[in-house]
């Protein structure tokens, strides 16, 4: 069996590749060998993972090493595991294949043998997922990949654990995915600018695709949801006796309790402005239709006497400002890392203050678009920046 450790060799592979190596670190790896070759996934919290065989990878020479990681990393940038078919159905073949035919046309002579191009089908290069799934139905005129069976190639990868119907857990930890996604590969693209390599050997249309995805809009409500649905699911516990039904005997089952208490962090400070305050507390009075959550007031300290339950269900006016100081990030951090109850941490402010402390529960930023391309602090913690709150 091959000792072999994947991260002891992620800085050596991809030295040459500033955006890639810079996204490599947003993405976890677990030595696994359940799968046969590698793959990429999302995780219940809404971070990705990639699965490989020590086996498989320590066979290969070092280029087609390489070419597996962005191969898995192409994945990301094509956002492949945000969803699962473009129809909503189940991952088919045809599907599995039209995703790796869209990777491995940038990434000739990086792979093994086994993987799939274009050229063998007699397809271009550089189309998108989509455009090979329609030319794969067409030549074989079957959606599910039936006719397919016999063909020889496309087992590159594993595919497993992509996104879901958007109601769904799945589905869900998806959204949140797909806004750390999009905060992750703004910053390889940042690191990749800066660096005299530039994007390395990326192909000019998939630098088109990256700017496209990173200055997107944002379902920033659909953010704030998740993040609390992600929360009540911390309180998973794994258990041997229910097998998990994405990835069997890969990950234990999970036992849910879906118990969750959320504090929001209101920055009242003299820098947040009336309309940005009202903004924030216009979408608050929305969240407060579908989950329970405390409302914790602060500038420089937490205003106690002005904590306030939202209770789900009820009807709630925009709340009047009650405090006008500066602004110290510690203090409702603190607050919640000394209150046992909290299971998230939301803070809305216009980010201008210094970095806080860690917090013990996961904590969300929510922002406008210019305090979040110019903060006075830089975080690797989930960041939404919303251009008008009442939209």
């Amino acid at each position: 069996m091959s000792d072999y450790v994947l991260e002891q060799d992620v800085f050596r592979l991809l030295r040459d590749e500033p955006f890639f190596a810079a996204l490599s670190r947003s993405v976890n790896k677990s030595a696994s060998r359940s799968i046969p070759t590698a793959g990429v996934r999302i995780t219940d919290d809404g971070f990705f993972e990639m699965l490989y065989n020590p086996d498989f990878m320590g066979s290969l020479p070092d280029n087609q090493r390489r070419g597996i990681l962005k191969h898995e990393f192409y994945h990301l940038i094509f956002e492949h595991c945000l969803a699962r078919n473009p129809d909503g159905k189940k991952v088919s073949k045809i599907w599995n294949w039209a995703t790796d035919l869209s990777i491995n046309c940038h990434l000739k002579g990086e792979l093994p043998d086994m993987a799939l191009m274009p050229e063998k089908f007699g397809f271009e290069d550089y189309l998108t997922a989509e455009q090979y799934r329609q030319l794969l139905e067409d030549k074989y005129g079957d959606a599910d990949g039936d006719c397919m069976e016999g063909q020889s190639g496309g087992d590159l990868d594993v595919h497993d654990g992509w996104g879901g119907d958007p109601n769904s857990e799945a589905g869900e930890a998806a959204s949140i995915a797909k806004e750390r996604l999009r905060d992750a590969m703004s910053k390889a693209a940042d690191e990749a600018g800066k660096s005299s390599r530039g994007f390395g050997t990326m192909h000019q249309s998939v630098k088109e695709a990256i700017m496209r995805f990173i200055s997107g809009s944002v379902d920033w409500r659909a953010v704030l949801r998740n993040f609390i649905g992600q929360s009540q699911r911390a309180f998973k516990s794994n258990t041997v006796k229910r097998i998990n039904k994405r990835f069997p005997y890969i990950h234990a089952g999970r036992k849910t309790n879906r118990t969750a208490n959320i504090a929001i962090a209101v920055d009242q400070s003299g820098s947040v402005d009336d309309e940005l305050l009202g903004m924030f507390f216009a979408e608050l009075s929305n969240l407060a239709k579908i989950v329970t959550f405390d409302i914790v007031p602060f500038d420089t300290e937490v205003g106690k006497d002005h904590i306030t339950v939202w209770e789900k269900g009820k009807k709630y006016t925009r709340a009047q400002r009650v405090m006008h100081g500066g602004t110290d990030f510690d203090a409702p951090t603190k607050y919640v890392n000394e209150t046992p109850k909290y299971d998230g941490l939301i803070v809305l402010t216009d980010m201008q203050a210094p970095a806080p402390v860690p917090c013990r529960v996961r904590r969300l930023w929510v922002t406008n678009e210019s305090n979040k391309n110019d903060p006075y602090f830089k975080t690797n913690e989930l960041v939404i920046a919303v251009k008008d709150m009442t939209r």
